[in-house]
């Protein structure tokens, strides 16, 4: 079994990286509501309506039949996929749960709520701000998508998905940039870490034959 070739994955983390440093730089310096409030801006009825249920690809449910799809047509890559997943949440939860306990949420650090969009139905969270799990999740798949379908359009279109997943969480007033940052960057690590310990794996296969 051949390592894995990163050309595509490099350039993946490449823009997720400089994004992820960008948006936590920006949020330093100006200050995080600042920069919050400068994203999260009234789009329309539509956008609503479409970052209210796009921001559900960056779930933890969506693992599900990525987990399905990898035993049926990609089970030599499982121990990739497996070391991303809990990589990735142990990273992220850790952090929120540990190194920045209860770190509070737009809507609870901005106490005039006048200034804040929000879209009717969405249930608004308090705390736990620091890192945007789901973008960290959507990072994570747009990462292993670059590992496994070498195509030039794979990087453009992953990234635009895991941006959008990223925003949808500050357009919805669930995180500040700052942390859809920390999720870009978090993704990035799980994902590489992942794929030292999958070649870990394939030359231990090659020793055992």
């Amino acid at each position: 079994m051949k390592n894995l070739s990163t050309n595509y994955l490099k350039k993946g983390t490449l823009v997720s990286v400089v994004a992820g440093i960008l948006l936590v730089t920006s949020s330093l310096l100006l200050g995080k509501i600042s920069v919050f409030l400068f994203f999260n801006t009234d789009l329309g009825k539509i956008a609503d309506t479409f970052f209210e249920y796009f921001t559900y690809l960056g779930d933890g449910f969506i693992w599900i039949p990525i987990v399905l799809f990898f035993i049926w047509k990609q089970r030599q890559h499982l121990v990739l996929l497996l070391s991303t997943i809990s990589l990735s949440t142990i990273l992220a939860q850790g952090i929120k749960n540990f190194v920045f306990t209860a770190e509070p949420r737009p809507t609870t650090l901005i106490t005039d709520r006048s200034l804040i969009h929000t879209v009717e139905g969405v249930e608004l969270h308090g705390f736990y701000s620091f890192p945007s799990g789901h973008t960290t999740t959507a990072c994570c798949i747009f990462l292993l998508a670059c590992l496994l379908i070498p195509k030039k359009w794979i990087v453009p279109l992953g990234f635009t998905y895991a941006l959008l997943v990223g925003y949808s969480r500050v357009y919805l007033a669930q995180h500040f940039p700052l942390d859809v940052g920390g999720g870009l960057l978090i993704g990035s690590l799980s994902v590489w870490l992942s794929v030292f310990l999958q070649n870990l794996y394939n030359q231990s296969l090659k020793q055992l034959d």
